[in-house]
């Protein structure tokens, strides 16, 4: 009876687990957001630019032929090879006189922890269009491909906890007269789930990157995976698996020697340190602090868990008396050593990817943690129930509760599971909370006309403290204007401050830029002043509500 309620337990746990990865997906996996364009969203322009950049919080790579420009009439713009440097994604434009209207700009990158980001922007040449270019479906990718992800690091999570802790538990605390049968095949069974998470997170990553259906992948897709460093560090991790089955193997039989536990912990730590080398710790802050912190968080998770399904599934009903009198305390101090790991590893991780406390509140990311911190609370209250029971010596004497214990941990942490594997697919609430949401976005553009030229004026952020001045001047027929001299004033009347000049250094004949720090909110007059010959200049004037 007890038998059958603990495999309705751990398949309810199993369930939680899958629950929680095949639950509604968030619209935004990407861990690298679009940060400003030029030209910018919406915007107006009088002449065709010359080149379309966009600059992204992180450095990202290309993807081959998912960078383009639509033009009004829904056919691609002609345009020179988009190029990456660092942060910046650079388009060149290469038509020469493009329709009037309204452009979509359409991308997709490859941000620096392996995850594609895409979307698009418009801007308008002249005038907006009636009808605006779209989005094609397949510009976010295939939701499949999305889903299978998540199922394939939640397999190789639990396969760790069916290597780690169970050969721990086989190499330094297995009773000799027990049978190593059931334990040595629980390891085979978990290498044989890395080895395959391993393999499908190759497979998935290309179609993952393209934004193609699970099975439109060609062998140009796969070589470009394998060449990155996510397909590297997988590839790393293949190699590393063949080598600790091979070195398990007298470990599991009982006769490994002290130089077998040396390698075989050397090559867990170099195979532990692929997760967080193919994922979010190398595109953090702090790349070094987090890649370690992976490291501890999956070490410690892999030795409590895997321990524990050791003591539900072999031990606590096979040890007699005297071998589990002495087997829980030494578990026990593992126990709570790898806890310790696991909570200030997950500490370390959450300061740096959350960032703030608007992070952990209004984040998605930031929201799972909580969940997931809660969830943890729950299985260490029940963790240190059952390590009362070894202190007092009543453990032996009360299997039953023990069983029970050690069950609601595997249950609980099954879902926390399933929790992280979600979390390493969501964007970080550090870039998610310093991402502006579209209504927050307050950047002045505005066209202003003379009788000699139109300049168009572009202010940002708008907000109080330092702001950038783009200018662009063109001719009443929308061709550039050459510009003999530029010079620009900012006032705010309404707070009594005069005029402030602002330094502008010219770029082109057409297009100048300047600085200036405006420290009071409220409508300030910017003043521009062009003179376009020896004789003949104009002067503009514009009120920017800054903020």
């Amino acid at each position: 009876m007890r038998s059958r309620r603990l495999a309705a337990l751990l398949a309810a746990a199993l369930f939680g687990g899958v629950s929680v990865l095949l639950g509604p997906a968030s619209p935004a996996s990407a861990h690298a957001v679009l940060e400003s364009t030029s030209p910018q969203q919406g915007s107006v322009v009088q002449q065709a630019p010359a080149e379309v950049t966009l600059t992204f919080s992180e450095s990202v790579r290309l993807v081959p032929g998912k960078t383009q420009i639509i033009a009004p009439d829904g056919k691609r713009l002609a345009t020179g090879e988009p190029r990456v440097d660092g942060r910046v994604l650079t388009i060149p434009v290469k038509a020469s006189s493009p329709p009037r209207g309204t452009y979509l700009v359409s991308y997709r990158v490859i941000s620096a922890d392996s995850h594609p980001i895409s979307g698009g922007f418009s801007f308008s040449i002249g005038a907006p269009s009636a009808t605006q270019p779209q989005l094609s479906d397949g510009v976010a990718g295939d939701g499949v491909v999305k889903a299978a992800i998540p199922v394939a690091k939640y397999l190789g999570y639990a396969g760790l906890v069916l290597v780690i802790g169970p050969i721990l538990v086989l190499a330094l605390l297995w009773p000799r007269r027990l049978s190593r049968r059931g334990p040595t095949r629980l390891v085979w069974v978990g290498l044989g789930l890395v080895g395959l998470s391993t393999l499908a997170g190759l497979y998935l990553q290309a179609p993952y990157t393209t934004g193609a259906s699970m099975f439109d992948v060609s062998a140009g897709d796969l070589r470009d995976v394998l060449s990155s460093q996510f397909g590297i560090a997988l590839v790393v991790r293949l190699g590393l698996l063949a080598a600790v089955a091979i070195l398990a193997r007298p470990v599991l039989d009982g006769e490994g020697t002290k130089t077998d536990h040396v390698l075989l912990a050397v090559l867990g730590v170099a195979g532990l340190a692929t997760w967080p080398l193919s994922g979010h710790p190398t595109a953090s802050p702090v790349p070094a602090v987090t890649t370690v912190a992976d490291i501890a968080h999956l070490a410690g998770m892999a030795v409590w868990l895997g321990g524990l399904v050791m003591l539900v599934g072999f031990l606590v009903r096979r040890a007699s008396d005297a071998e589990l009198g002495a087997i829980l305390p030494v578990w026990s101090r593992w126990a709570a050593l790898a806890v310790s790991w696991l909570v200030l590893a997950g500490v370390v991780q959450g300061l740096v990817e959350v960032g703030t406390w608007r992070g952990l509140i209004d984040t998605r990311y930031g929201q799972l943690v909580l969940v997931k911190v809660a969830l943890l609370a729950v299985v260490i209250a029940v963790a240190a129930y059952s390590r009362n029971l070894v202190r007092s010596r009543r453990a032996v004497g009360e299997r039953p509760h023990l069983l029970r214990a050690v069950g609601v941990e595997l249950a609980v942490t099954a879902v926390v599971l399933g929790l992280s594997s979600v979390l390493v697919q969501s964007t970080p609430g550090r870039t998610e909370a310093a991402t502006p949401a579209p209504s927050e976005i307050s950047t002045y553009d505005k066209t202003l006309t003379s009788s000699l030229y139109s300049l168009e004026v572009q202010v940002d952020p708008a907000k109080v403290g330092n702001n950038s001045v783009h200018l662009y001047a063109y001719t009443p027929e929308g061709t550039p204007q050459p510009v003999a001299e530029w010079s620009a004033t900012a006032a705010l009347p309404s707070a009594n401050v005069e005029p402030i000049t602002i330094s502008l250094l010219k770029i082109t004949d057409n297009h100048a830029i300047g600085e200036v720090q405006l420290p009071s909110p409220g409508q300030w007059q910017l003043r521009f002043t062009l003179r376009t010959s020896d004789i003949d200049q104009a002067t503009v004037t514009t009120e920017v509500p800054i903020k």
